[in-house]
């Protein structure tokens, strides 16, 4: 039985990243027919790899043709991209929930701290409006964790309101969850001055509003809120672990993820910080199904290790977690 839980979550060293990364690789080479299809077509020696940015990068839309498991767990849950439009929305079979529970847990308190500081408010209408989403799923279970006063709105922002003005006052930590639609609405309704409040987007427009660059959002949101700073969450229904940016959009990841860049025009060249390309992310949590994801993202490292999205590739379509260039 593989271990791959107890491994992934007491990562101390990059070195222990690049063992494990690789461990996770022959696993899902092995037991992943379609990932061994998908690598067979490099003519690359599996077995002789050293470093995990050698490691084949599966396409992130196989989640909208194909279901995509790794071992031979059943499947307890599957969640669903939110999906714009007409687009095909990408299913995540996930074998084990309480891996992602983990998973996202450790990461919240990694980089917040103890959740039960915080109410957790959400205004996620898009999200509530359709089933099986795990962002969802997630800032529920943040929300029950807390055990303070938070929850979901829909439509009744006046309610949104009212609710974290009543802590305006405490010592509370709060906590916005907001797709960036819905806050840029709530923003052109209220004025407010809550220093004490964390804004946390999740990005999107959905179709609902113009995109516009990261930069102008906050800078709205900032003034609105009466902020200094707009926190972010990248996360995607194909991944279980998410990254989270404090403050001008530079993400930081958690000890069992890693992003890099690849090249546009040569998507198997790894480029160096500084440089923009496609998002790869490895996510070792995703050892049951695929952790080695070609995102349709556009970013760029930075020199401190964070890294910075920039867009999306013109031919893919919108996804709620990200904001286009403009």
């Amino acid at each position: 039985m593989f271990d791959f839980k107890n491994k992934i979550f007491n990562l101390t060293s990059a070195a222990d990243f690049n063992e494990l990364a690789l461990e996770i690789f022959q696993y899902q080479y092995k037991t992943n027919s379609l990932y061994k299809d998908f690598v067979d077509m490099f003519n690359i020696d599996i077995y002789n790899l050293e470093h995990y940015s050698k490691i084949p990068f599966l396409p992130v839309d196989f989640f909208k043709t194909h279901e995509i498991t790794t071992g031979h767990r059943k499947t307890e849950q599957i969640f669903l991209s939110s999906g714009t439009g007409k687009s095909v929305q990408s299913k995540h079979y996930v074998t084990d929930v309480n891996l992602y529970v983990n998973s996202f847990r450790k990461a919240f308190e990694y980089f917040y701290g103890d959740i039960k500081q915080y109410s957790i408010f959400a205004l996620l209408p898009s999200y509530l409006e359709k089933e099986g989403s795990s962002l969802i799923f997630m800032i529920n279970d943040l929300i029950k964790q807390s055990k303070n006063s938070g929850g979901f709105y829909l439509n009744n922002t006046s309610e949104l309101i009212d609710a974290i003005n009543k802590h305006v006052t405490n010592e509370q930590k709060l906590i916005l969850f907001g797709v960036s639609y819905a806050l840029l609405d709530l923003s052109e309704k209220y004025t407010l001055n809550i220093p004490n409040l964390i804004v946390m987007e999740t990005g999107g427009m959905k179709g609902r509003r113009k995109e516009i660059i990261r930069e102008e959002l906050h800078s709205v949101l900032c003034n609105s809120f009466g902020v200094d700073t707009i926190h972010s969450e990248y996360g995607m229904t194909e991944l279980l672990s998410q990254s989270y940016s404090k403050a001008n959009g530079n993400f930081h990841t958690p000890l069992w993820m890693k992003v890099l860049i690849r090249d546009i025009n040569d998507p198997v060249t790894i480029v160096n910080h500084g440089h923009s390309g496609g998002i790869n992310v490895i996510d070792l949590a995703n050892y049951n199904s695929c952790s080695f994801i070609a995102t349709q993202d556009l970013g760029k490292l930075n020199e401190d290790g964070s890294f910075s999205v920039l867009g999306r590739f013109d031919y893919s379509d919108i996804r709620g977690c990200n904001l286009l260039i403009t």
